[in-house]
């Protein structure tokens, strides 16, 4: 076991090694900047420093937040179904831990991949304006390759966050080089396009890659991404994190060992789609140099927060469940008791335009998260919508179901498909006439309201509890809390099987 370990590792450990030694050298200065090549720079010349405590302090709140919808994630159907596959088609190599299993490890690649799926396969992770689910692309990845390199090269728990960061800041340039970006997406889900951009530069800076490595590892990356909308709602879906893990740390494993693509893959060539083939209005600028003193970088989690879910279930989804959940408390406080579906004529929902997520009668788990239907009426029911909302007993309930008889959808033109402008508003008209009325503009969780420190404990600690015992749950709070401050990110990896 031992000597297969070794034979892994070795060769990265030793590119590593040399790698390290090269960020001391100067690099020459290129003939002509590029997007790019910018993209290069600033992968490799991003340093700790450059850190500031608001962005450190919100990066361990995703890592915290992905570990624990990573870990319930690991009790889904489509996890085990993922983890049997890799199992069972691949020659065994236990080098990487994967979540929840105390005794399973796999080759990095597929480590990053079944966690991947783990964190999107409740659909519980972290969203991010423009809309993707950015720590779920990265984390797995940067897990996978810590446990790959040797105890005494474990990156210090400060590089590993640095690493996390360069891959969610890379994810949020390339999604603003697009206006389309802004809006629900139509086309391709976003994590499988920057997702895998994000994963491949953050694993190309854990592995101290050169800067014309690091351009490259972004090309290759592009070459390994996108994957259509039509599979939201879906059983695939959760593959789609669960690939962009993956390939991106293969892109920039690959780009380790010399392979070579495309130095204008983020350029806007006229003629050659490059990354611009994923985006119509594809725009991209030039990033400046980290040590830029006329204009120094700012990240982007600097200025915007990120969203966390109170439920397993699309961001979309919030906003008419707490609109749901206020009309539910007075519908309580009418009938002294529980809601009646008889008592409700019509139930109206004015939401955004998006087809993937108006689903009047949702039939598995997966349409239900993507649906805005099921889960008004769910809160409308229970008054919240919780983990429990999407077993197949909560499906099946007739009472649920007499209310989704009665709803009706109104796209109106002030509420755009856009996770930063849009709202949901639930209208219930009684049988006797009465009409009530819930808006939410902002829910709890929101970047505009995020969820205080607490909260999100809270729900770490509901999600991580139902795999690792009480003492490791503790154990991962202390160990992400005080990471920026380890000198090695191990007490991380110990925690989480």
């Amino acid at each position: 076991m031992l000597s297969k370990v070794k034979k892994a590792i070795t060769p990265l450990s030793a590119v590593r090694g040399l790698h390290k030694s090269a960020l001391d050298v100067v690099e020459r200065p290129a003939p002509e900047e590029t997007v790019t090549s910018s993209f290069g720079r600033f992968i490799q010349g991003v340093k700790p420093q450059h850190l500031s405590p608001t962005v450190l302090q919100r990066s361990k709140r995703m890592v915290l937040d992905s570990l624990g919808v990573g870990l319930i994630g690991s009790t889904t159907e489509v996890f085990e179904l993922a983890l049997h596959h890799c199992q069972h088609m691949y020659a065994q190599d236990d080098i990487s831990s994967v979540y929840g299993r105390r005794n399973t490890r796999l080759s990095p690649t597929l480590a990053a991949f079944v966690n991947g799926v783990a964190s999107h396969s409740m659909d519980f992770d972290d969203t991010w304006h423009p809309a993707t689910h950015p720590s779920g692309a990265v984390l797995p990845a940067l897990l996978a390759i810590s446990d790959m390199l040797p105890s005494n090269s474990k990156p210090s728990g400060l590089d590993f966050l640095l690493a996390f960061n360069v891959g969610v800041e890379v994810q949020g340039r390339l999604l603003r080089f697009s206006n389309e970006a802004c809006n629900i997406p139509k086309r391709f889900h976003p994590p499988t396009v920057v997702g895998t951009m994000g994963s491949a530069a953050a694993c190309a800076r854990l592995l101290s890659l050169e800067r014309a490595q690091c351009s490259h590892a972004l090309a290759i990356a592009a070459s390994l991404s996108g994957a259509p909308m039509a599979n939201a709602a879906t059983q695939s879906k959760p593959f789609h994190i669960g690939n962009a893990a993956r390939l991106g740390l293969e892109a920039a494993l690959l780009a380790s060992r010399g392979l070579e693509a495309s130095p204008l893959v983020l350029d806007a060539v006229p003629g050659v789609a490059g990354f611009g083939a994923f985006y119509e209005d594809y725009a991209p600028r030039a990033l400046p140099s980290p040590d830029d003193r006329h204009e120094p970088h700012r990240f982007l989690l600097e200025e915007q927060d990120m969203g966390f879910k109170r439920f397993p279930a699309h961001l979309g989804m919030h906003w008419v469940a707490d609109a749901a959940a206020t009309v539910h408390e007075a519908l309580v406080g009418l009938s002294g008791g529980r809601v009646s579906p008889g008592a409700v004529r019509e139930i109206l929902l004015r939401v955004p335009p998006s087809k993937y997520i108006n689903r009047p009668f949702p039939e598995s788990e997966h349409q239900a998260r993507h649906s805005f239907q099921f889960n008004a009426c769910t809160a409308l029911l229970d008054g919240e919508v919780t983990v429990q909302s999407f077993s197949e007993e909560a499906l099946r309930r007739p009472e649920l179901h007499a209310l989704l008889a009665r709803v009706r959808v109104e796209h109106p033109a002030d509420n755009p498909a856009n996770f930063d402008r849009m709202y949901g508003e639930v209208v219930v008209t009684l049988e006797g006439g009465d009409v009530m009325i819930g808006r939410c503009d902002t829910f709890y969780g929101h970047w505009r309201n995020p969820l205080s420190d607490e909260s999100l404990r809270k729900k770490f600690r509901g999600n991580a509890g139902t795999v690792l015992p009480q003492e490791r749950v503790e154990g991962l709070i202390a160990a992400v809390e005080q990471l920026d401050r380890l000198n090695d990110c191990q007490p991380l990896l110990d925690h989480i099987q």
